[in-house]
């Protein structure tokens, strides 16, 4: 068998290289602009977008990356990264559905990897008394390895069943619950999704930045809608205090800080320009 290539297979394989370096480079360009017109328009979405990411993007859009890719998106309670993360899934299935692509965005709840600390509960006789020598805010209190390992199995195209935990007051984990399929975008978002245990499991690493008062404003709007009454001020307190030592940090390795005031409107728009460029790359004849 001959190992070599003979010279129409150079030739042809130098003309799918140089065609792919091209549509790459081109589309690196589109999305500079786009970034662009963003970055110096009024009320920016953006605070900070690293050239990295841009580079990074255009990859997986030319297809020079075949796998999928990975989205984290941090920061402090009540930043608004579930409202943007929700958008961008919702924006994006909507296009899916327009041209029929299976598996287009799956959602890693980062809270679901909290520890199942049930039992503590119930000997505390209530979850209010329970969280008052148990903090919820640190990362010490979610198995952020696990998640990390299901993202990457995800990537790498192989499915997996997530834990689910409940919320109501339980404290209470489920192990293998909910079946997440390979997907071309897997999504997470949480106080602590680019802290050190998990932040290498993610392409594209996304910070939602906030002012005091309007993070604080939706803080206590919240807190009235949960019920937290006279807690609500040391809740908020201890979370604040936290944030500083475990989520603040990680913006510096954010290669995209977004924020967290910015219209949902426009959010969606820029997502909506993307996804006109990758409908102009894929789908347009």
């Amino acid at each position: 068998m001959q190992n070599t290539l003979t010279r129409n297979e150079i030739k042809n394989t130098k003309s799918f290289l140089q065609s792919e370096t091209n549509l790459c480079f081109y589309i690196e360009k589109r999305l500079k602009q786009i970034f662009s017109d963003e970055l110096n328009s009024h009320n920016s979405i953006f605070r900070k977008v690293k050239p990295s990411a841009i580079h990074k993007m255009a990859l997986f859009l030319s297809g020079a990356v075949t796998r999928s890719c990975s989205i984290g998106i941090a920061g402090e309670t009540a930043s608004g990264k579930s409202t943007i993360t929700y958008d961008i899934i919702d924006t994006i299935q909507k296009f899916a559905n327009e041209y029929s692509i299976k598996d287009a965005i799956a959602r890693i709840n980062t809270d679901d990897y909290y520890y199942d600390r049930s039992e503590m509960v119930k000997k505390a006789g209530s979850f209010a008394e329970f969280a008052k020598h148990y903090d919820l805010d640190v990362p010490e209190a979610l198995e952020l390895e696990l998640m990390k390992k299901h993202i990457k199995t995800l990537v790498y195209g192989d499915a997996v069943y997530l834990p689910e935990y409940d919320m109501s007051g339980t404290a209470k984990r489920t192990d293998n619950v909910k079946l997440a399929k390979p997907s071309k975008i897997i999504i997470s978002e949480g106080l602590f999704t680019l802290t050190e245990k998990v932040v290498d499991a993610f392409d594209f690493k996304i910070y939602v930045d906030v002012s005091t008062h309007a993070q604080k404003e939706r803080f206590y709007k919240r807190a009235e809608e949960r019920g937290l009454g006279d807690s609500a001020d040391e809740v908020y307190m201890n979370a604040s205090n936290k944030a500083i030592t475990h989520i603040h940090p990680t913006a510096m390795k954010a290669d995209i800080i977004l924020s967290g005031e910015a219209d949902r409107a426009a959010y969606r728009k820029f997502i909506n320009r993307m996804l006109a460029l990758v409908e102009e790359i894929h789908y347009n004849k």
